[in-house]
């Protein structure tokens, strides 16, 4: 089985890391000395709590009696490590939504259903029935909840991600004040930085120099060479990106719903199917046993760990 060792630094959401592969040295960008095996491998070891009778039997009978619980993941394609992509044998489905899935269906008694799909088809699956619930990096919109239920499990935090020891720290609008900064267009985390960016202005500052790449390979070619100064992305994949090249660092981070608002990521499942207690009572029961700890931790996001809640506030539709 082969794993990647990699060194937290616990301050900054996992940012500063080192890698090796078997009888390679390890690498130390790091003072700390918690070290976490990062396994790509299909050998995933995966955490199956047993079953718990009393939350199991909050399952609708419908998908009790299949004896499975069907799990969208909208992660087609090459996915989005760590959160669910292929492992070394290119076809294994490994990740932490695929852990937390895995988990929650063993606190239920149930077989979990893993299916994959792209992004658009996983809603529509969850509209038809077809799956019981996704677990794909699912942020909690006011919009959303106007057709589905949310158990909240981590943080939707964004990460500012610079060139290793570029001694760039980003707390706010005016530190990437003429900075150039990649992100990917059409996301949250575009809304968020063109924001910024008329906020600096406004305060008489450059605005921030907005760079935009077809690819995340382009996008980091772009920032080793020094083209750009920062990316802005989710901090999942990016905590992922420093830990297992060692070439990059987290510079901040910033909740994915603005300054107001704690962005939440949620397990989700149709409005009103009745699943929704049962899914939330799973996460409660897993976060008192230590496995919800775990299974963020293996895969380098202690840092958004959160207490399981349902339908909580979410990113406010726009205009209102």
């Amino acid at each position: 089985m082969r794993t990647k060792s990699v060194l937290i630094a616990v301050a900054l959401a996992a940012s500063l890391a080192a890698c090796a592969a078997p009888k390679e040295e390890a690498k130390t960008v790091s003072v700390d000395t918690k070290t976490v095996k990062i396994n790509d491998s299909p050998e995933q070891n995966r955490i199956v709590p047993a079953k718990v009778d009393a939350i199991a039997a909050l399952v609708p009978e419908k998908i009790r009696s299949s004896g499975k619980l069907v799990v969208g993941l909208g992660l087609a394609g090459s996915g989005s490590p760590p959160l669910g992509f292929t492992a070394t044998d290119n076809k294994t489905l490994i990740g932490s939504e695929p852990d937390i899935a895995v988990a929650i269906a063993g606190v239920l008694g149930l077989e979990p259903d893993l299916q994959n799909s792209s992004w658009e088809n996983l809603f529509i699956g969850l509209d038809s029935g077809k799956y019981d619930f996704g677990a794909s990096n699912i942020t909690v919109t006011e919009l959303r909840k106007q057709k589905y239920d949310f158990a909240t499990y981590r943080k939707d935090d964004l990460a500012f991600e610079a060139k290793k020891g570029s001694g760039l720290k980003v707390t706010g609008p005016k530190d990437v004040s003429g900075k150039k900064v990649a992100v990917s267009s059409g996301t949250n985390q575009e809304k968020i930085l063109v924001e910024w960016s008329k906020e600096d202005v406004a305060n008489g500052l450059p605005a921030v120099d907005i760079k935009y790449y077809q690819t995340n390979q382009a996008t980091y070619l772009a920032l080793g060479s020094g083209q750009i100064d920062a990316y802005l992305g989710p901090n999942p994949t990016s905590a992922y990106h420093v830990a297992v090249t060692g070439e990059t660092e987290i510079a901040g981070t910033y909740s994915g719903a603005g300054a107001d608002l704690q962005g939440l990521i949620a397990v989700t499942t149709k409005k009103d199917n009745g699943l929704v207690q049962a899914l939330k009572g799973a996460l409660d029961e897993l976060v008192k046993s230590g496995d919800y700890d775990k299974i963020l931790a293996r895969w380098n996001l202690t840092s958004e760990a959160v207490t399981p809640e349902v339908n909580p506030p979410g990113l406010p539709i726009d205009g209102k």
